[in-house]
Order: C-alpha cells, then sequence, then structure tokens
C-alpha cells in the first residue's frame, strides 16, 4: 500500500537534505521521494539517492526518484516519478519494469486518465497551492482541482505544492489519498516534529 506522506527532498543550496530525510524517517515517514537540482551531475544524484536508498530501507520506507528514472534503478529504489518534461508514462512504466512504483504528475481529469492508463501508479496533482520550491509552475488547481482529478481516477491521488498541515483537512475531504511536501518538512525547525504533525492530520 502506497504511504500517504512523501517527503520530496530539498537540494537547494544552504539545505541539509540529508539532515531532513534521517528526522523525516525516524519520525515514521513512509515514503521519500529524491528530487535533486537540474543542473546536479548524475554522479552527484546517484551518490545523493544511493544515501537516502538505504536510509529508506533501514527505516521501513518506500524510496521514489524523480525524474531521473536511470538512477532510480542504479540504487535499487522502489520506484520513480514523471512530470510533464520527463520520460512519457508508458516509457517510464517500461523503464521501470511491471512491478515499480511510478507517480505521474496530473492537473486535470484527462491527462490524469492518459497516465493511469499508461501505467501509473498514482498521481501527483499539483500545484495545490502557490510554492517557492519550484519555478515556472502553473497556476494553483487548490482543493477543486484535487477533487475534479480524484473523481474519476482510479489510482490514489497525492496532493502536491505548497501543503501544509492546516490544509490537509481540506485536501482530504477534495478527495486526495494522502500528500507530498517539501517545505513543510524541509523549512521546519525540528523535521521530524513536523513529519510527526503531518501524520497525524492523515488517516
Amino acid at each position: 500500500m502506497l504511504g500517504r506522506l512523501h517527503l520530496i527532498t530539498d537540494t537547494r543550496p544552504g539545505r541539509d537534505a540529508l539532515a531532513v530525510v534521517r528526522g523525516a524517517l525516524s519520525a515514521g515517514v513512509p515514503v521519500v521521494q529524491v528530487r535533486v537540482e537540474d543542473d546536479l551531475s548524475d554522479r552527484a544524484a546517484y551518490e545523493f539517492a544511493r544515501t537516502v536508498a538505504e536510509l529508506c530501507r533501514h527505516a521501513g520506507a518506500r524510496c521514489l526518484v524523480n525524474d531521473r528514472l536511470h538512477i532510480a534503478l542504479a540504487v535499487g529504489a522502489d520506484g520513480g516519478h514523471v512530470g510533464a518534461l520527463d520520460l512519457p508514462v508508458d516509457a517510464a512504466r517500461r523503464v521501470l519494469g511491471p512491478d515499480g512504483v511510478l507517480g505521474a504528475t496530473a492537473r486535470e481529469p484527462a491527462g490524469a486518465a492518459e497516465a493511469v492508463k499508461a501505467g501509473a501508479s498514482y498521481l501527483g496533482v499539483a500545484p495545490c497551492y502557490a510554492t517557492t520550491t519550484r519555478d515556472g509552475l502553473p497556476a494553483a488547481i487548490g482543493p477543486a482541482g484535487i477533487a475534479a482529478v480524484a473523481a474519476t481516477a482510479t489510482v490514489p491521488v497525492i496532493a502536491i505544492g505548497g501543503v501544509t498541515v492546516a490544509a490537509v483537512p481540506e485536501l482530504l475531504a477534495a478527495g486526495a489519498y494522502g500528500i507530498a511536501v517539501v517545505g513543510a518538512i524541509s523549512a521546519a525547525a525540528d523535521p521530524a516534529a513536523a513529519t510527526t504533525a503531518l501524520l497525524r492530520a492523515l488517516p
């Protein structure tokens, strides 16, 4: 069963992403998505992802690698996640094989249905709210956008983008299965405590 809380790593300069991962895992985060900056070399991304994958294995959590599926395979991750500018979902499914967890980003029901038909295990529906962790994102879709996708989705819907613990109830009410966060954990003074608060807000 897919975990309801996903931590997406923040590897921007000045962040201690591994310390955040360790704190979140200590509090029981079930899924960690490795996301690295676009200009990071494959070698550096591999070393980081390998460490995160090892931490996840020791903690009994799932590790997914965003965008760079060859690295997901190389480090023995549980799967990956692809966005609009990455491999098409059907190609990503061929790369990961039939058993790997594959997330796909979606914004509206038609695109979500296509992603599921192509082999997505879950949908990352985004951005829910305004966020500063990524540049160039489209306008936020809010809980109504989540509800539109969730109403027809046949796989779990994970709400992403500016999600805070206060927003969890309305996202669940809109039909989200779970949430994925960056800043709500990575920017917290105590990532473990922030993780605990988010887990308590989820069923």
